[in-house]
């Protein structure tokens, strides 16, 4: 019973007492005293002075809390609605009274930012009008030529751009620490925009950059005497460059590195560190870094020079699937009749009112590819005539092709260059050229091969007759008045009809120059050293392109075009006026006889340059794959390839067969 009394006097005093405390308590409060003293508490909050060091103690130094001026900024702060009920009357006289105090201290203190922000920017501007205007001075005074003093004085215009200029410069609104970035309306200027770009390109790689650096500094570390004498280190310093190899590898910016990119990184430096404790002779540094550069010019060099004959050897090497197409196209065309070996539309061969084209290849899949694409943008494709001239290995292959893939309704024709019985070395200078011994011997003689740098002019293409068969136009079409002459490395966009209506002006050739770089100059493919050309022709005036020119054949006659290039080329017999290749003696052959075409009709570089203006391309009605870097050779630059690809159908039976792929 006693026990059960202690439990019960324990419980009253532990639970009971003091819920009947604290509800006495409460209801001694009334609702809107409360909240009076709730608001008066806020609107009087204050902070201690020393607002750096906040903590919840009391501390007996205060003040009352302000905003810093001279920061701009924008409250989106809302005050809360306080719902009274009728009976509260004076709370909310006390909020209307405590709000007009606060708007008039924010409106008190928008003034002073503003005033104090528009002292700072007038001081600003002040200082940057009296540094031109000091800056003027002094070149005034420097001056002491004795000109006039109206000339060496600044023109107000000019000095009021430079102020404009400096003050643009200038930041208005300079930050504080923790304050928010200033944000003009409107976008960014796009200079802002590309030195953004910039810096973001350039912190890409910046741990790229410090491993490689890490690398250098670790080889040179490693082949000093004094590291060679440190067994451990020199151990220490082996593992570390094994380590930043393997996460360096193929990496060219940080988003590729492997996430202990850092740990390898920080191990590297701290090895360094070390090194550069044992290490104190900067000779021998400088001495090792120097002997380093002249080692990796000269590998550069090597790789440059390899590269080059890797490149002109590979453009020199006809692929397998290439060599096969031809392999099967013969061998399907000596099993058909002879009835079937022959083209339509014969009649439309000679035909001076239609459209004709010449066209001078060995390369079955790159003609195909001409036809192909300018068919397709042909408007009227049966006023389209095609001549192609091949040589005799490839005369079988080029009829077969073209026989089994006609081109629609235009008209083709293959000839075999062995049948032009009047193209002989007694009427052709450069046929009795190319078969002399001194040409054999340029040629196949390997030990000469030092004696030209440039490789490119050994290229086999110049002692195919085909690539001269151009100088010979008229001989090969008497009864034609133009003709269109293409490359078989051409890709045709547009409808060609209109250039034989283009009035040349009196010209024989219309062509598109290429002047616009200065390697594309006459100086750049005539030797001016030799007194028969610097006295003829001018070193600065403007190449142009083969690849797709208009001929006038009528004037080609009325002028004797033909026997000028004989002339020529039989003073460049032992090759001192020019190199082999036929732009040289195209340039003199139609000195002063070519019309230019506009820009759009022939664009050129997707062989060689990487860099060729899109738009251009677009816009152009021929692209040229000039140069070695061909689209149907795996050297072809990726990102032109596919104009080309796109005119070769690649589920042809024959392309299957070869295992030709694009």
């Amino acid at each position: 019973m006693n026990l059960r009394n202690v439990v019960i006097g324990m419980l009253f005093i532990t639970v009971i007492a003091p819920i009947a405390l604290y509800t006495d308590r409460f209801a001694a409060f009334a609702p809107s005293s409360s909240r009076i003293d709730f608001f008066e508490d806020v609107t009087s909050f204050t902070v201690p002075a020393d607002s750096g060091r906040l903590n919840v103690l009391p501390q007996e130094s205060s003040t009352v809390f302000k905003e810093p001026i001279g920061v701009v900024y924008t409250t989106n702060s809302t005050q809360e609605e306080v719902v009274a009920s009728s009976d509260d009357g004076i709370i909310q006289d006390s909020i209307a009274a405590a709000a007009d105090s606060q708007s008039q201290a924010v409106r008190e203190h928008k003034s002073r930012v503003l005033s104090a922000t528009e002292e700072r920017v007038q001081s600003q501007t002040d200082a940057v009008i009296r540094r031109v205007t000091d800056s003027v001075s002094a070149q005034q005074e420097s001056r002491s030529d004795g000109t006039d003093a109206a000339s060496n004085s600044m023109d107000p215009k000019s000095l009021a751009s430079n102020i404009v200029t400096q003050l643009a410069s200038q930041d208005p609104f300079e930050r504080k620490p923790g304050a928010k970035p200033y944000k003009a309306s409107g976008k960014d200027h796009p200079k802002a925009k590309v030195g953004k770009q910039t810096d973001q390109n350039a912190m890409s790689d910046i741990r790229v950059r410090q491993l490689r650096d890490q690398l250098i500094r670790a080889k040179v570390y490693l082949s000093l005497p004094a590291t060679k004498n440190n067994q451990h280190y020199t151990r220490e310093l082996r593992l570390r460059i094994k380590e930043v190899a393997r996460v360096l590898g193929e990496a060219t910016r940080d988003s590729e590195l492997p996430k202990n990119a850092n740990e390898k990184l920080r191990a590297m430096e701290q090895s360094l560190t070390k090194g550069k404790q044992i290490q104190d002779d900067c000779a021998m540094w400088v001495k090792k870094l120097r002997a380093m550069l002249h080692s990796t010019e000269e590998q550069l060099r090597v790789h440059k020079k390899q590269t080059m004959f890797l490149t002109q050897l590979t453009a020199k090497t006809l692929p397998k699937g290439l060599h096969c197409l031809p392999l099967r196209l013969t061998t399907e065309y000596y099993l058909l009749n002879t009835s079937q070996q022959q083209f339509p539309n014969l009649e439309k061969l000679e035909d001076p009112l239609l459209y004709h084209y010449a066209l001078f290849s060995d390369n079955v899949l790159a003609a195909a590819v001409v036809l192909n694409s300018t068919i397709t943008h042909a408007k009227e494709p049966s006023k389209h005539v095609f001549h192609i001239v091949t040589d005799r290995l490839n005369y079988a292959a080029m009829r077969m092709w073209f026989l089994v893939n006609p081109p629609g309704k235009a008209t083709v024709q293959v000839q075999n260059i062995e049948e032009f019985t009047w193209l002989n070395a007694s009427y052709s200078p450069v046929l009795k050229q190319l078969g002399s011994p001194s040409m054999i011997d340029y040629y196949f003689r390997s030990h000469r091969t030092s004696s030209d740098s440039n490789l490119k002019y050994r290229n086999p293409k110049y002692l195919s007759i085909l690539n001269h068969l151009r100088f010979y136009l008229p001989e090969i079409f008497p009864k034609l008045n133009k003709v269109l002459f293409v490359d078989d490395d051409i890709v045709v966009q547009k409808d060609l009809a209109a250039l034989w209506f283009l009035d040349l002006k009196g010209n024989v050739n219309g062509a598109v120059e290429t002047c616009g770089e200065s390697f594309h100059r006459f100086d750049r493919y005539l030797n001016f050293s030799n007194p028969l050309i610097s006295k003829t022709f001018d070193p600065h005036a403007c190449g142009w392109a083969y690849g797709m020119n208009i001929f006038d054949l009528d004037q080609w006659r009325r002028q004797n075009i033909t026997e000028v290039y004989h002339k020529w080329q039989k003073l460049n017999h032992d090759r001192t006026l020019w190199k082999l290749g036929t732009l040289p003696p195209g340039l003199i052959t139609f000195w002063k006889q070519t019309y230019s075409l506009e820009r759009s009709w022939h664009v050129l570089g997707l062989g060689y340059n990487p860099s060729v203006n899109q738009k251009e391309i677009e816009r152009a009605a021929v692209i040229h794959y000039n140069g070695n870097m061909k689209p149907w050779l795996e050297i072809g630059l990726p990102k032109y390839r596919g104009y080309w690809a796109k005119y070769v159908d690649y589920e042809h039976p024959y392309l299957r067969e070869c295992n030709i792929n694009p």
